[in-house]
């Protein structure tokens, strides 16, 4: 475990906030399917696994309007686009996916502390419930929000702020879990605190170099973090 986690006092959380792809699942597979048949569809090219890594996390509509130039399609419509890979992503939904070693664990941790969970994503809502579901983790949450879920996605941090709302906790007795930049700044803007797991999608950029509260290997790790202060 390599977490900046202060030696003095733990810390108690009322609620946390979970992200999906590249925190709980590995998805990359399931993106680079839909995303391939995509564009093939359209008389493109696909990518590869490792480009679309680095557009993944903003979203479906990001994803999709950035792989059309690198695919060799700069002129093809991205609505007709977006609504060919929601189609295509249907289908393999959960198919090319992994659920991260630890996370079981770390979700049995923050439930066994007491805390409501969340799941925020930028996926849209019904893909993410039916990943949840397919894994076996939607019973965790008390909440799943998806991106089409609120009026902007992260990195703005309103999708966090109604989370917690919906939770009933304040942003300050709120851990946010993640994987990316979006997910820290979306947190921060909240108020609310952030630890970051090292093996998710980062656009390409080291986590590492990302500030949060608590940098972690696994979200098994997350248990000496939900501690109350006075045990």
């Amino acid at each position: 475990m390599t977490t900046n986690v202060p030696a003095s006092p733990a810390r108690r959380f009322d609620a946390a906030i979970v992200d999906l792809d590249g925190t709980m699942v590995d998805t990359l597979g399931d993106f680079e399917q839909a995303l391939g048949a995509t564009l093939e569809e359209l008389g493109g090219q696909r990518l590869p696994l490792s480009a679309v890594a680095l557009l993944v996390g903003k979203g479906s509509e990001h994803l999709v309007r950035s792989a059309l130039p690198l695919a060799g399609l700069p002129d093809a419509d991205p609505a007709d686009a977006l609504a060919r890979y929601f189609r295509h992503y249907d289908t393999v939904n959960g198919q090319y996916s992994n659920v991260f070693p630890g996370v079981r664990e770390g979700l049995q941790a923050l439930r066994d502390a007491g805390l409501r969970l969340a799941c925020l994503t930028n996926k849209p809502l019904a893909f993410a419930r039916g990943l949840l579901e397919s894994n076996g983790l939607l019973v965790h949450f008390d909440h799943v929000f998806g991106g089409d879920s609120f009026a902007a996605k992260k990195p703005d941090p309103l999708p966090m702020r109604e989370t917690c709302r919906a939770l009933g906790s304040t942003p300050e007795r709120t851990l946010a879990i993640g994987d990316s930049r979006n997910d820290a700044q979306a947190a921060a803007g909240a108020g609310c605190s952030v630890a970051l797991v090292g093996y998710g999608y980062n656009h390409g950029e080291p986590i590492g170099a990302v500030p949060a509260d608590f940098h972690l290997d696994s979200l098994a790790d997350l248990a000496p973090l939900l501690a109350s202060p006075t045990a």
